[in-house]
């Protein structure tokens, strides 16, 4: 068999020919079962990566290899595959520290389409990648050395139990280096639930009537309303 077969035959094998459903299609969540139904119980044991797609494979290999400093630890060559006009392509891996890697699609002789050119707009800077530090002079490393190094980078900012920085790769992509000021308690947990289920609550009311949420204050007053009953029943 010659390596064109092989990769014909891998071609044609891969999840990413034959059932197309699982990256086109929207899981209903109302006909899933649930995890407490059946009992299984699913564990992760953190993130192994996150990928994306680059247009810039020089300026991408030079920002995370050499100003970031993270080492480039394996890449993948290989011919197209799946759909028929998947070009051929570089899949390579940066260190991120604890097992996880940042990798990135180098899709060889494609150009970038306009729906993924960055913008100035929380859309776009909502999807992002965030690195942990484990103490407050690791933070103030990384902002001082990138700045050093002719990084722009943003201010301190402090989102209740975490502090971070944020700034562009060559792609466009946003980053963030933060930093946890305090651990995560079972209090979190409960607060939590109690926020998501007065939204969801809000949101399947305003989409029964026709309209939507337009501001945070119902879902504090709803959530209010939950945690008097939350107390009442402790």
């Amino acid at each position: 068999m010659t390596a064109d077969t092989i990769h014909q035959k891998a071609r044609q094998d891969t999840a990413f020919s034959t059932n197309r459903a699982y990256r086109t299609q929207d899981p209903d969540v109302q006909a899933l079962k649930s995890a407490s139904e059946d009992g299984v119980q699913l564990r992760l044991h953190g993130v192994d990566h996150t990928a994306r797609p680059t247009w810039k494979l020089r300026e991408t290999v030079t920002f995370y290899r050499d100003i970031l400093g993270l080492k480039l630890i394996h890449t993948i060559s290989a011919r197209g595959w799946g759909q028929p006009d998947h070009p051929d392509f570089l899949h390579f891996f940066f260190d991120a520290g604890n097992g996880a890697t940042i990798a990135f699609f180098y899709y060889i002789g494609t150009d970038r389409p306009e729906k993924y050119l960055p913008e100035d707009h929380y859309f776009y800077a909502a999807t992002h990648t965030a690195w942990g530090v484990e103490s407050r002079e690791e933070l103030e490393r990384w902002k001082d050395t990138l700045e050093a190094r002719g990084v722009i980078v943003s201010p301190y900012t402090r989102h209740e139990g975490i502090e971070s920085i944020y700034f562009l790769d060559p792609n466009g992509y946003p980053l963030e280096v933060t930093l946890r000021l305090r651990a995560i308690e079972r209090i979190d947990a409960e607060d939590a639930e109690l926020t998501l289920r007065a939204a969801i609550e809000l949101e399947d009311a305003a989409r029964a009537s026709g309209t939507r949420m337009t501001d945070i204050d119902a879902v504090w007053r709803r959530k209010a309303a939950l945690v008097d009953a939350w107390l009442e029943e402790a």
